[in-house]
């Protein structure tokens, strides 16, 4: 902070001011060497970079989307110079009214993390200059002028428009910046009254302990845009807003607002270069839509597909062949053993004809035998017993069979298995406690009508032995019977 009664105290000799004056004078001449030189180097560099051939703009066009960074240039130096001000383009307080064009240079390093985003190191020259004044003296004081020993910020660096639908390359970028970091500075006062004239204080050395410079946080915040030059070299311009985290940067402390926080704008123009390998494209100008449109049209990778077209219509052809079955006996020819078989003839998982399990007819009832008080009736006893497609339920058909069986059962010592089965729709699981259920309904009905239970015997078998073909309806309802056996 600023003590305007200790400044007023404080006067120059006549001779320290002409030498202040004098190096005043050799510093602007600096500042216009400097820069004519770094504009006449931009203006050779762009020269050599639009005359440059286009093998290095095309260079390197072997990446692949999600190849990775590894196949691309990343790393990045910059050079730039500019105008500086204390005053930014958001507007906010001041500690002077006008603003003097300061001079300032730096160099940058950046590492281009993805497509639209990187990191980068901003370091400002040793010597780079912030000034502003008062057309009519504040509390006496005229001027200042800020020198900055440097400035090292790190920032996310983030590309705006790195994907365009209309263009194979940007030639353009539009970037979004912001960071943190820390400035070194002296400010110098130029004070005076109508008496006793100009004078001018220099505070360095007299804060922080007595050290040379002040050092603060500060946050830089930018926009910018760049002009692709060559697949190598860019042209950047670029407006950076650098707010110090105290009210000390112009020499002048805001009394009216204790949180006052001071700040300056860098205007800058520049060049970038792309380091590394020129097989490599640069990742700033690589476009993500024409790299996914290029691998899409590969000449290679159509040649693949049709290739790949090639062996599905080979592996259709085998599928065809394995299912061809010239006999219709529901097994393929590749597998069937036993070509050429009768249609309708019942085979195995070979192909072969199944072997029909034989009835035992001994227990059938004889023709002739006498039942129900006299009378002759055909052998319907112990025949198979149908039923409906997923159930248990006795059919009224089944039950002429029933009682035949019943009556020979009950006027002999015989016993019999009543074995369940069923079809095969459903999981076998099911199937085995359906044919166990249709052994039951019979065993019960045959129990009932007077049949001891010792003589029977229940078993459920599921949708083993069919009798008939399970591919068939016809089939199907054979297969859901209950037999007697021995």
């Amino acid at each position: 902070m600023v003590n305007v009664s200790n400044i007023l105290t404080k006067f120059e000799k006549k001779s320290q001011l002409k030498l202040f004056n004098l190096k005043i004078m050799n510093y602007s001449t600096l500042k216009k060497t400097v820069a004519l030189s770094f504009v006449s180097l931009m203006a050779v560099a762009a020269v050599n970079a639009q005359s440059s051939s286009d093998t290095t703009a095309k260079a390197g066009t072997a990446a692949k989307v999600f190849g990775g960074s590894g196949q691309y240039r990343t790393w990045n130096i910059g050079i730039n110079a500019g105008v500086t001000s204390p005053f930014l383009a958001i507007g906010g307080t001041n500690g002077t009214t006008d603003w003097s064009a300061g001079f300032a240079y730096g160099i940058s390093v950046r590492k281009q993390l993805a497509h639209s985003f990187g990191a980068q190191l901003d370091v400002v020259g040793y010597g780079s200059k912030v000034s502003g004044s008062n057309s009519t003296p504040r509390n006496n004081i005229k001027s200042f002028e800020t020198t900055i020993a440097y400035q090292a910020t790190l920032s996310g660096v983030v590309n705006v428009a790195t994907i365009d639908y209309l263009r194979r390359k940007n030639a353009i970028n539009f970037y979004v910046s912001a960071g943190a970091g820390l400035v070194a500075f002296n400010p110098v006062l130029t004070w005076g009254t109508p008496v006793a004239g100009s004078q001018t204080l220099d505070n360095k050395g007299k804060h922080n302990g007595g050290t040379d410079y002040v050092k603060e946080l500060v946050i830089p915040v930018g926009v910018g845009v760049k002009f692709r030059l060559s697949d190598r070299v860019a042209l950047n311009f670029g407006y950076t807003a650098n707010f110090i985290d105290n009210d000390y940067f112009d020499g002048i402390k805001n009394s009216s607002n204790p949180f006052h926080k001071d700040k300056y704008s860098y205007a800058y123009g520049g060049l970038e270069f792309s380091l590394g390998s020129s097989a490599k494209p640069n990742l700033d100008w690589v476009n993500p839509v024409a790299m996914m449109y290029d691998e899409l049209n590969d000449p290679t990778l159509r040649q693949e597909v049709q290739a790949l077209k090639g062996r599905v219509t080979n592996v259709e052809k085998a599928v065809d062949d394995l299912k061809k079955d010239s006999d219709g006996d529901g097994v393929a020819d590749q597998f069937d053993k036993c070509p050429n078989t009768p249609a309708g003839t019942v085979v195995d998982g070979a192909g072969c004809p199944l072997k029909m399990p034989t009835i035992d007819t001994s227990l059938f009832v004889r023709k002739g035998t006498a039942m129900n008080g006299g009378g002759t009736v055909a052998p319907t006893a112990y025949s198979n017993i149908q039923f409906e497609f997923d159930s248990s339920g006795l059919r009224p058909t089944a039950f002429p069979v029933l009682d035949a069986t019943s009556a020979d059962l009950r006027a002999s010592k015989k016993a019999v298995t009543i074995s369940g089965y069923a079809s095969s729709e459903g999981t076998a699981a099911h199937n085995l406690r359906l044919s166990k259920d249709r052994a039951n309904a019979v065993k019960t009905y045959l129990v009932n009508s007077g049949v001891d239970a010792k003589k029977l015997k229940v078993k459920g078998l599921g949708e083993t032995n069919p009798v008939a073909d399970n591919s068939t309806e016809a089939g199907r309802e054979l297969n859901r019977r209950v037999e007697f056996k021995k």
